[in-house]
């Protein structure tokens, strides 16, 4: 086990990364990776993706692993066949032991147990392995990367929960919450305060049915407020066409709204946050969150959320006093995160109350922050 005051080596795993992928896992990854190097450590990426030379920048810490062949997007079985079939799980196991060799790895990160090649995580000498579960996988892929893990790390004790709802022990799993990729300035009071009155409401969001976009913009049709909504296909979707099938049947439901406007290809990373901070208010219709990022990432710009009350949503968001949005009963369906929204764009104090207790809440997650939780945590 490395020690306390030694500069180690992380290799974080994720098949699907790739640079301003539109999706919590890569974004969070990026973050930890940034918070680690800001502590004097090295932190490596290693994915299946390989980077396109005329978009993507020369990083010599991204790592291709030619070894896993799959093409992007793909649905969970269309990986799980890549990396198992002919003996191709040993191969990709033989590749990370010489990596993790090559660059002196201390801590090896398997960023879930299928998409971060958990089930195939191979015992290597004096390399600690972690298997961090944002969210709870297949049991074919799990009981075998929780075989091979010394250390589990979830995001929230949602996802402790949910894996002991299926029978799983998380008793002895640690919480590393997701990290602040960048900290980009808030609007000041002025410019909130003009954003309350004539700002529109935004939603961003990667294409999938969990996120619940289209039933939200389904109940927008009589909101009077401009909104706007960016959506993107993740390297990852449930079947194969899911994405472009759900951006179509969203960009379908917005054709309804008063004043709406869509578009897909996501957003690069640094340009999130300052579109969020454009915002008068963000919505988050998602139906399952196990942290919630883009919730944490307007809120870090002075943004209030308004957002249901499932999984860690409330955690985040809602602290009584010190909250930094407003969490809708689920039951009151997509039409109570619209009334919601419009009521506090209506109440000028609450509207300021909320917004620097959410900016205030946000300092909690910044990438150094959460790097020496990752490291109190798996050491």
């Amino acid at each position: 086990m490395p020690e306390a005051t030694k500069s180690i080596t992380v290799a974080f795993v994720l098949a699907s990364y790739t640079h301003n992928a539109p999706a919590g896992m890569e974004r969070a990854i990026a973050a930890l990776a940034h918070g680690l190097r800001q502590l004097g450590h090295r932190a490596l990426i290693i994915t299946a993706v390989k980077p396109d030379p005329t978009k993507d920048e020369l990083d010599e810490d991204l790592i291709v692993l030619g070894s896993a062949e799959v093409t992007f997007p793909a649905a969970d079985n269309e990986l799980r066949e890549a990396i198992s079939s002919h003996g191709q799980d040993e191969i990709i196991a033989a590749d990370l032991r010489a990596l993790y060799h090559r660059h002196h790895v201390d801590i090896a990160v398997y960023v879930d147990a299928l998409w971060g090649l958990g089930r195939l995580a191979p015992a290597c000498p004096a390399v600690r392995t972690v298997l961090a579960m944002h969210v709870v996988g297949h049991d074919q892929d799990l009981t075998p990367a929780l075989e091979r893990a010394d250390v589990v790390v979830a995001p929230s004790t949602t996802v402790l929960d949910q894996a002991h709802d299926r029978g799983y022990d998380s008793t002895c799993w640690q919480i590393v919450p997701n990290a602040l990729l960048d900290d980009h300035g808030a609007p000041d009071a002025r410019q909130r305060e003009a954003l309350r009155l004539g700002g529109p409401m935004r939603v961003l969001a990667r294409l999938g049915p969990e996120k619940n976009v289209r039933a939200l913009l389904d109940a927008g049709h009589l909101v009077d407020r401009g909104i706007e909504v960016v959506l993107a296909e993740a390297g990852f979707e449930h079947a194969v066409g899911a994405q472009a099938a759900e951006y179509r049947r969203c960009a379908h439901s917005t054709t309804h709204l008063l004043m709406g406007s869509i578009r897909d290809g996501g957003l690069p990373w640094n340009e999130v946050q300052p579109w969020l901070a454009d915002a008068a208010v963000v919505i988050v219709p998602s139906t399952k969150e196990t942290f919630g990022l883009i919730a944490l990432e307007a809120m870090s710009v002075g943004t209030p959320v308004v957002a249901f009350d499932v999984d860690n949503l409330p955690a985040l968001i809602d602290t009584g006093a010190k909250a930094g949005g407003i969490v809708v009963p689920r039951a009151h369906g997509e039409f109570g995160l619209w009334g919601a929204a419009e009521a506090l764009l209506d109440d000028p104090v609450r509207y300021a109350v909320l917004s620097r207790a959410a900016y205030y809440r946000s300092r909690d997650y910044l990438p150094t922050t959460v790097a020496h939780d990752f490291l109190k945590a798996v050491r």
